[in-house]
């Protein structure tokens, strides 16, 4: 999951440059503003867990909902 996620980064999520992708607890887009997305596998269920920040709501918004995309297409 960690490879297809790292391979499959996108350019942009919400109008904003994926400026940075981390691999620290799961996978994390951090966009150039310094909102981030961070997807990850859950430690006690046979889920993933899609966490973001953004500097607006509408970020906020665009970033569940690439992550909730991505994270159905990668089960």
């Amino acid at each position: 999951m960690t490879d297809f996620l790292i391979q499959k980064a996108p350019a942009e999520i919400g109008d904003q440059k994926v400026a940075q992708v981390s691999q620290v607890d799961g996978v994390k887009y951090i966009m150039a503003d310094d909102s981030w997305l961070l997807i990850r596998p859950s430690g006690t269920e046979p889920v993933l867990r899609v966490y973001a920040e953004g500097r607006s709501r509408e970020m906020v918004k665009s970033l569940l909902a690439y992550g909730n995309t991505v994270a159905a297409s990668v089960t």
